[in-house]
């Protein structure tokens, strides 16, 4: 930790200084405390999904060969029935996404949901997502094209996808430069204008909180909303509500008390939403939380979050680079942290 903001960060902990091929995008915990993490593809890596072992090693998981091969997975959450879900993006001709459950319990498939057009079209990512098992409904943010990016609903019972608020006020990126230790971030050498990305569901299952990337507000709709089939996508838009101000940032997670931890890229931060709506930095530092891009709550073990100086990648400069430093952090949460989010 940087000498800096040593003394300002206390409560921040380095659980794991990553290796270089192992370039972190989500991170998952279970109840009994199993960490799985998916690798980001803007890095590359020969591992899409790794578990991380209390010994300090990782391994490659599931241990199993998917056809086609595991391509771009972010998205990563173990629910409360030991259910891990991941999410992955397949582009090309053949577009075709995937939410896929493996059971970490008996090691086993336990459900694969497929997603083609014209639920996606090219310019998609399946990119974070809340499971919620009171409704059996998984909630994806689909980031598509800046002015087309759209939540998905997927019914885990029967299989049912569909597309909601795609182009709305909610989903699609504001048109504001996002600005990363003073340089703006590119994308294809053109300003990147992200939408809907972070996603997170209240312990209660009744909210889901959501924003664009790019994007200083954060949103939220009840799930009986998102899972009703009758509504409109117009009627369905009318009952998103603006819940607060927030950073520009790629993860959020919820704590029991209803505090929100949002990352801060243009500060190099994390911060909280507190239930009072009004914003906290809790954490600042240039090095450690340089894009902190996925969390993990994980009960009394506190939160997880990982860090992976994305502006640097080639994704963005379109061009080799060594700025590898990557991990794996611990802190506290203000509230109860109850898993799965």
């Amino acid at each position: 930790m940087s000498t800096l903001h040593a003394q300002a960060n206390k409560g921040l902990e380095v659980f794991r200084e990553l290796p270089s091929d192992i370039p972190p995008a989500n991170i998952a915990v279970s109840e009994d405390g199993r960490i799985f993490m998916s690798t980001h593809l803007a890095w590359g890596s020969p591992h899409k999904i790794v578990e991380v072992l209390k010994d300090g090693s990782y391994t490659p998981y599931p241990k199993a060969e998917f056809f086609p091969p595991l391509n771009g997975v972010l998205g990563a959450i173990v629910d409360r029935k030991n259910i891990f879900w991941f999410l992955d993006t397949i582009w090309g001709k053949d577009a075709m996404g995937r939410v896929i459950g493996w059971d970490i319990e008996k090691d086993e498939l336990y459900k694969i949901f497929y997603i083609a057009r014209p639920i996606v079209n090219d310019a998609y990512i399946l990119n974070d997502m809340a499971v919620d098992r009171d409704n059996n409904a998984i909630y994806i943010s689909e980031t598509a094209a800046s002015d087309t990016s759209a939540l998905l609903v997927v019914d885990i019972d029967t299989g049912l996808v569909r597309r909601v608020l795609s182009g709305s006020f909610a989903t699609v990126a504001e048109d504001k430069p996002l600005v990363v230790q003073g340089q703006v971030v590119k994308m294809q050498g053109k300003e990147a204008r992200v939408g809907v990305n972070p996603i997170t569901i209240d312990v209660n299952n009744e909210w889901v909180y959501f924003a664009p990337m790019s994007g200083h507000t954060l949103y939220r709709i009840k799930t009986k909303d998102l899972n009703n089939t009758e509504l409109s996508d117009k009627a369905l838009t009318a009952r998103v509500e603006r819940y607060a101000e927030k950073p520009m940032g790629d993860g959020i997670t919820i704590d029991a008390e209803n505090n929100i931890y949002v990352s801060d890229l243009e500060n190099s931060a994390i911060g909280v939403i507190k239930a009072d709506k009004s914003y906290e930095t809790l954490y600042q530092d240039d090095t450690l939380l340089s894009w902190t891009e996925g969390f993990a709550t994980a009960g009394q073990q506190g939160i997880y979050a990982t860090s992976n100086k994305l502006h640097l990648s080639p994704a963005f400069l379109n061009k080799e680079t060594t700025a590898r430093q990557f991990y794996i952090l611990k802190f506290d949460s203000l509230g109860k942290a109850s898993l799965g989010r």
